[in-house]
Order: C-alpha cells, then sequence, then structure tokens
C-alpha cells in the first residue's frame, strides 16, 4: 500500500547516549522506555530548519519575545479555539511547570491554600509545597468510563483560604479532555469563592477525540478574569528541552502579579526556544495533523491490547495527549514499576501522580515500539 502520509513517525531513533532524561534512566538495560511525557518521533522538519538557519547565523546572544510570535500565538488561538486575545496579555516563560510554581506563589500568599484534582501531573502537587502554601486535593471520580470532577466535592474541600485552583485541562494522566460544561461549573464555583483559576492546558492541541478543546478562559469573560492560561508547543511538537512556554492573562492585575513573582528568579526563554515556538505555530500545522492521526491509532492499539490481552488491567479511553491510564490494582503489585522493568518495560506508577493502584504508559513512539512494550507487558503479566 503506498504511503500518502509526509512524515515517518515509524522511524525508530535510537536515542540511547544522547544526554536524554527519558532512555538514560535504563542505560545499559534493555528496558523500553514509556514514562515520562517526552514523544520519541523528531521534532517537524519545519521546526529543524528554522533552528539550523538560527545556529548558521553563528551569534547566539541574549533574545527578546518575536513581536511576530505573538502574533501567532494570536492567531492560533483564533483559529483553533475561537478565542480572541491580545498580544499584551500573554507573558513568556521557561517552561510550564515554572508557571506553575509562579501561580502558587503569585497568587496564595505562606500559608494558603491551593486546590487541585488527583490523580494528577506530579508538579501540581510538589508546587504548593515548594512554595510553602497548603496543600487540597480533591479526587477525580471514575464513573462508567469517564473520570471526572466532583463539584460537590470541590465545594467541600474548599476552605476559607482557598485562593488558588490549578486546572489539568485536558487532564493528565486519565487523558480526559473537559466539557466546557464540566469547566464552566468548577470556574463558575471559584468565582463565588474568589479562587484564582490557573489552567494547565499543554495538551490542548493534542485532542484525539471526535471535539474540540475548549479553553476554560475562553468560555466567559468573567472566567477569563480569574484565569492564567498556561501553554507551550513543547509537548505538541515534542520541544520540551527548548524550555519555551507561555502564560495568557487579560486581567492586567493578575497579569502583574505573575511577572512580579518571576522577576530576578526565572530566567528568559532561550534564543532557540523562540525560534522553534514560531516556527512550529507558522509551519508546523501540517506535521501536527499528521501526528494526530498517528497517535489516534497508537490509542486504539493500546485500548484495545490493554483491554483485552492483559488480564487484571483496564484502561479508559484517552480522548487527549498521548498518555494511557490503566487500572491495575487487580494486579495486587506492591512495586508496580519495577515488576514491569524486570520484563523489559519502563512505566511511571500511579503514586507519582497520588493514586496507588495504577500506571501511566507513554504511547507517543514508533508503533513497532510499543506494541513490543505492551508485549513484554504481557509476558510479564502472564509468565
Amino acid at each position: 500500500m503506498k504511503n500518502n502520509t509526509k512524515y515517518d513517525f515509524d522511524e525508530i531513533i535510537d536515542r540511547r547516549n544522547t544526554s536524554c532524561e527519558k532512555w538514560d534512566r535504563y542505560a545499559g538495560r534493555d528496558v523500553i522506555p514509556m514514562w515520562v511525557a517526552d514523544m520519541d518521533f523528531a521534532a517537524p522538519p519545519e521546526v529543524l530548519e528554522a533552528l539550523y538557519r538560527h545556529i548558521d547565523h553563528g551569534v547566539l546572544g541574549y533574545p527578546v519575545t518575536p513581536p511576530e510570535l505573538n502574533d501567532e500565538v494570536v492567531a492560533m488561538l483564533a483559529r483553533r479555539y475561537g478565542w480572541q486575545i491580545e498580544p499584551e496579555w500573554i507573558v513568556w516563560l521557561p517552561g510550564l511547570v515554572t508557571g506553575l510554581n509562579i501561580c502558587c506563589r503569585a497568587f496564595a500568599k505562606e500559608g494558603e491554600a491551593v486546590a487541585t484534582f488527583t490523580p494528577v501531573y506530579p508538579p501540581f502537587l510538589s508546587a504548593p509545597l515548594w512554595s510553602e502554601r497548603k496543600r487540597i486535593t480533591v479526587p477525580l471520580q471514575l464513573r462508567g468510563d469517564e473520570w471526572q470532577m466532583d463539584l460537590q466535592l470541590f465545594e467541600e474541600s474548599i476552605t476559607p483560604d482557598t485562593r488558588a485552583l490549578l486546572l489539568c485541562h485536558p487532564h493528565n494522566p486519565t487523558g480526559r479532555d473537559y466539557t466546557s460544561d464540566e469547566i464552566r461549573a468548577i470556574c463558575d464555583n471559584c468565582l463565588k469563592h474568589e479562587i484564582v483559576i490557573c489552567s494547565d492546558e499543554i495538551h490542548s492541541e493534542l485532542i484525539l477525540k471526535d471535539a474540540e478543546h475548549v479553553p476554560a478562559a475562553a468560555i466567559s469573560p468573567e472566567i477569563a478574569d480569574s484565569t492564567v492560561t498556561l501553554m507551550a508547543p513543547s509537548k505538541t511538537y515534542n520541544i520540551p528541552g527548548l524550555g519555551c512556554s507561555f502564560a495568557i492573562a487579560s486581567n492586567a492585575q493578575l497579569r502583574g502579579q505573575l511577572r512580579k513573582t518571576k522577576r530576578g528568579i526565572v530566567p528568559h526563554v532561550n534564543a532557540l526556544g523562540y525560534t522553534a515556538a514560531l516556527a512550529a505555530y507558522r509551519h508546523a500545522e501540517p506535521w501536527r495533523q499528521e501526528l494526530l492521526a498517528y497517535l489516534r491509532k497508537n490509542q486504539k492499539v493500546v485500548y484495545d491490547f490493554v483491554n483485552n490481552e492483559l488480564p487484571g488491567c483496564r484502561m479508559t479511553p484517552v480522548e487527549a495527549t498521548y498518555l494511557a491510564w490503566i487500572d491495575i490494582r487487580e494486579l495486587n503489585l506492591d512495586n508496580p514499576e519495577g515488576f514491569f522493568e524486570a520484563a523489559g518495560v519502563g512505566l511511571m506508577a500511579g503514586h507519582h501522580f497520588g493514586l496507588d493502584g495504577y500506571i501511566r504508559l507513554n504511547f507517543g513512539c514508533p508503533r513497532k515500539l510499543l506494541i513490543e512494550g505492551l508485549q513484554r507487558m504481557k509476558k510479564a503479566i502472564i509468565p
């Protein structure tokens, strides 16, 4: 059959011995790493070409944000989500995790509380504690095949000193992309209690379901006025090593607090990060579309295999991200990471996300590698 795709996502690129966190964790061992959220695909050629041109120029001095990059972000948000923002609302950051930590410091004072839903990406759990804020965790509820935020449980968890909500939307690790009604209900509750909404939407360009993502701040002007949105090209275009992300805040006071909090301690985005971001947003949409098609097929491979070939394991459909959240409670494993590593697969255990009995699997890799990893998991479970 003729391959009509322009990009080769089946290519297996050897990342060993390249100072790569994902693969170097298992240096010298026959382990396929599927733990950290870092895809094994080359960045879009359009991005690489822009980086080559920058390097060929020869000077790597202190950068400023290219004005045309702000314009591209504004255009991308309008085109993709119908969300109209102004360039001055954008605050550039050297990483989204940096943004989470800044939000905790900017919108809650020492000793005040920051809430989040669990299970969740580990920096959501650590950011409040690093800044000596109290952490409130609200468990998500699994209802049928859907992880949902419980509005009543959230309301009951809020304390008088709760100042911010760290919202993961789309959600990591469950793969949910919440509906606008779900987000509106939670955000309206935050407005009632004067809680700032810090919405991590880094996976918003990786929607696998047949529906569009709705940014929290795009739902209503009132919600936007109390929301800081965190985004980045890093996950979508597989350029996390270049450290480039941004916050969007339409409220000038919130924006000012962000800038004040990061002053003097948070470095600027590096020159190549800006170059890559501009090229990604300006030229790499065809690559993103082919990536999405590939990830949708990978998601189906994982979903079918886990639910049909792995006894004692179950997963819900992944609506967004390239991460599968797998229920392994029936296996009764004391050390799930060690169990699967012994079989040659590196996964991330649920306790890192605040929920034991689960593992997270990254399926952002060539399909041959994915199938080999799943087969190794099967051999571990069914010797």
